[in-house]
């Protein structure tokens, strides 16, 4: 990301965060965006051997002093306390503008419970699950028959999850998924086309070409077919029906909107065999190289990635200068 935004416009400050969750202080970096590049967790940023080289966030409760000195933070983090509401809520004490979804959407989204419910309220078409908590998991049956999905309700990354396809492989996998959360859920097993789709904007968000994820190292879309080098393929558009096309467009700027979200976000969906199209899930920090699924989508519909970065951060600026003017 930070090769691909202009020094003539921005002066970058790099920030890792380390598993500990020590924030890293801003080493020299060609310069570049005037924010900070998180490293993603999957990483495992190190902390450089020095110990007061980070600032420890979790037991600190401040905001690191660079952002004091900083326009823009653009987040470039994946699960608990990056992409769940955490890291935001510490910008906005901060008074700092930041790329993406604020707080609630950000909570929400990463909650696959809670989201699936706003989405029901909203009348948009999400898959069928049961959700089921810690002190019920000796008494789990699947009301979906199988296969069916379970997975931890608040995770990313196809982590936790495991598609069950026989009763008596139930337990195994409700017992990983509780290795990851308190909450997880069983999910309606979805024939059909994976398919997804970028949406960009604050009051008024566009949504991308759509895509079609085609795994090539697994039988589903699972963590190494997203992190493994030629792990998947990315087809655009989608090999569906214009129909569905159209139809995956309008409920991933709907999803968007009924989440609450700003900024980015990307949408995924199955389209069944018939045409219709059911939402899966909504990820509002997506993966962010220029490879990454998102940017590729985009890249798709006729916004470069360099003309990306800037447009997500025109909206950050714009989005934090209409709150300031809010009455507290």
């Amino acid at each position: 990301m930070i090769a691909a935004l202009d020094p003539a416009r921005y002066d970058v400050r790099s920030i890792e965060i380390s598993r500990d969750g020590r924030w890293q202080l801003p080493r020299p970096v060609r310069g570049q965006l005037a924010g900070a590049a998180a490293a993603d967790p999957t990483a495992a940023a190190s902390t450089d051997g020095d110990s007061d080289a980070g600032l420890p966030i979790p037991t600190g409760g401040r905001a690191p002093d660079p952002l004091g000195e900083v326009d823009v933070v653009f987040p470039v983090l994946h699960g608990p306390f990056g992409e769940d509401g955490t890291v935001q809520g510490l910008l906005e004490l901060a008074g700092v503008a930041y790329v993406g979804s604020g707080v609630t959407a950000s909570a929400l989204c990463m909650d696959k419970d809670l989201f699936k419910s706003v989405m029901r309220d909203k009348g948009i078409p999400i898959a069928k699950s049961a959700t089921v908590r810690r002190w019920d998991r000796d008494r789990v049956e699947s009301p979906f028959g199988f296969p069916v999905v379970v997975k931890p309700a608040r995770l990313g990354s196809s982590v936790g999850i495991s598609i069950v396809r026989a009763p008596e492989d139930l337990a195994d996998a409700v017992a990983l998924a509780f290795e990851h959360d308190e909450k997880i859920l069983l999910e309606e097993f979805l024939e059909g086309v994976e398919v997804e789709c970028s949406v960009l904007g604050n009051e008024s968000p566009i949504a991308s070409l759509p895509g079609e994820i085609v795994p090539l190292s697994s039988d589903w879309y699972d963590y190494s077919a997203k992190y493994d080098e030629g792990g998947m393929e990315l087809v655009v558009p989608a090999r569906v029906s214009e129909e569905a096309l159209a139809r995956v467009q309008e409920l991933a700027v709907s999803s968007f909107v009924a989440a609450d979200c700003e900024g980015m976000a990307r949408v995924d969906f199955f389209v069944r065999p018939d045409g219709e199209v059911i939402v899966n899930e909504l990820n509002t920090i997506p993966g962010f190289t220029s490879t990454s699924v998102y940017a590729k989508l985009f890249e798709a519909s006729g916004i470069p990635y360099p003309e990306l970065l800037d447009r997500l951060v025109q909206l950050a600026v714009e989005r934090h200068d209409r709150r300031a003017s809010l009455r507290y």
